[in-house]
């Protein structure tokens, strides 16, 4: 099989042909840094993180682009509403650069959390503002946009395929629509591509044009940064489904308006978290809105004892394209599951005498490989797993069946504890739950209690010393320095410490 993917362009599974053989551009919308993510967004992310990791371990060569949007993003996408940044800058009595920076910082330690990678180029939209002026210069130069009460629009009769993402038919736009928030619009579905005085005359962050000094439109500044650091015709788009209507829509106009070409290739949507109605919920039920206050962080999670990779089981559980119902319940079901994969997980690194989170990279086949053709590694038991589990990624990204497939790698009898380890950690190079190293840990700490060991003891202000000597000596034995060996071992029994190794490293007592 190959990777095939729901293009939301055609509304159907197509098999993913790169524009480039064995490469793979693709630009996921991020985060306007005004306040924390909510578990909502960070589905977002979870999901783009999955396509990163799939892509690479079927070989392609990935680039990766994320914007940080910290300017232009009004409250409602379609050009109403106050300034999302400026409205909390105002609130907290602070620059908006200073929220932006805060709340970007936010949001990074939300995702390292999530075990996501971070995307190979990062891009600030306040970093980007000779980009946005020179693609709307092309819209302006190419008969796409209008001047009205001093603010820059995108003409969307002059674009005929407007809306075909979203299905949209103008006609019935313009019959239905029955407020016009902007008078200065010439049809409902203009947007802006720059602001100037004309609106938020006490807008924080403004910057010369052609049009006069202000600032750009949301959706100028995805369009502008996807085409400088992918080019102007690359191969996968992400977002929300919340972003098709009109963020999406408004930028394939601005794109394709400008180069007279084909945009995109595919288009990849995630649908939304929304928190289930249970008689126990605190929580308001439905869509979450940071408008509305109903939402949950990462952090409040965590806070009431969930690890942040519970939450990505949990959302791993769900094909990215199903609509997914949070629930304390249902958190505290993936929180066990995942419990119950590390345990098992500890049994099969028990026997396969795996003993440090160190000895994953050794572990780790190499990937299938796909893109590049070339023979993936392993046994012949071990690629039958591996080719299982990347068949489940292949029928787009279906992670609840690559879940399925570790839980029976885990279980499974056709390999050697060794050959078991080694495809576990081939898969969370994908599934990313941190199952290796989470299983070394729950194996030292199960032998340590048996043996009585004092190196977890971190109120001890002696023991981080004492391991560190042990590890020492751990390495000075690799070495073959058995002097160094012996001499820290004594050393360590003069002051009562007693060092034994066993299959699990060397653990250590008082005597």
């Amino acid at each position: 099989m190959a990777l095939r993917l729901f293009n939301t362009m055609s509304r159907n599974i197509e098999d993913f042909v790169p524009i480039h053989e064995g490469k793979c551009g693709f630009y996921g919308c991020g985060p306007t840094v005004y306040n924390y993510a909510h578990i909502g967004n960070l589905r977002a992310y979870v999901f783009l993180d999955l396509l990163d990791k799939t892509l690479t371990f079927m070989g392609y060569d990935i680039t990766h682009v994320m914007n940080i949007t910290d300017i232009g993003h009004l409250t409602g996408d379609a050009d109403d509403g106050e300034d999302k940044m400026l409205k909390t800058a105002q609130e907290k009595g602070e620059s908006v650069l200073q929220i932006a920076d805060f709340y970007t910082k936010a949001f990074f330690s939300d995702i390292d959390k999530l075990n996501i990678r971070h995307p190979d180029v990062i891009c600030k939209a306040t970093d980007h503002l000779p980009e946005m002026i020179a693609l709307n210069k092309r819209l302006e130069e190419n008969g796409h946009t209008y001047m009205a009460g001093g603010n820059l629009y995108f003409d969307v009769t002059t674009f005929p395929d407007y809306g075909k993402l979203a299905r949209l038919n103008l006609e019935d736009l313009k019959a239905g629509a029955r407020i016009v928030v902007d008078k200065n619009k010439r049809n409902p579905c203009d947007f802006v591509l720059w602001f100037t005085k004309s609106k938020f005359e006490k807008q924080a962050l403004t910057w010369d044009s052609p049009w006069g000094r202000g600032y750009p439109g949301w959706h100028i500044e995805c369009a502008a940064m996807s085409m400088k650091y992918l080019g102007e015709h690359f191969d996968i788009h992400t977002g929300g489904i919340d972003h098709i209507p009109i963020h999406h829509t408004n930028e394939i106009a601005e794109a394709e308006g400008a180069t007279g070409k084909k945009w995109v290739n595919y288009w990849l949507h995630n649908e939304f978290l929304v928190i289930a109605k249970t008689k126990d919920s605190q929580e308001a039920s439905g869509k979450m809105s940071k408008s509305k206050g109903n939402f949950l962080t990462l952090q409040r999670l965590i806070d009431r004892g969930y690890s942040a990779l519970d939450y990505r089981f949990f959302l791993l559980g769900a094909h990215y394209r199903s609509q997914v119902a949070f629930s304390w319940e249902a958190m505290n079901s993936a929180k066990q599951a995942r419990e119950a994969l590390i345990k098992r997980v500890a049994k099969v690194l028990d026997k396969a005498g795996v003993t440090n989170p160190e000895d994953v990279e050794v572990l780790k086949l190499k990937d299938r490989a796909h893109a590049n053709g070339k023979e993936g590694t392993g046994t012949k038991e071990q690629k039958a797993w591996l080719e299982k589990f990347s068949v489940a990624l292949e029928a787009d990204l279906n992670s609840p069946k690559a879940l399925s497939v570790l839980q029976s790698v885990v279980k499974s009898k056709d390999m050697s504890a060794v050959e078991c380890a080694q495809v576990i950690a081939t898969i969370d190079t994908v599934t990313s739950f941190d199952v290796i190293k989470e299983a070394c840990k729950s194996n030292k700490k199960k032998l340590a209690r048996e043996l009585g060991s004092d190196d977890l003891h971190a109120n001890d202000p002696e023991a981080a010393e004492i391991s560190k000597l042990v590890q020492e000596r751990t390495i000075a034995k690799k070495a073959k320095d058995f002097a160094r060996a012996d001499s820290i071992r004594k050393d360590l029994a003069d002051r009562g410490i007693t060092v034994t190794d066993t299959p699990h490293g060397a653990v250590w007592v008082r005597d």
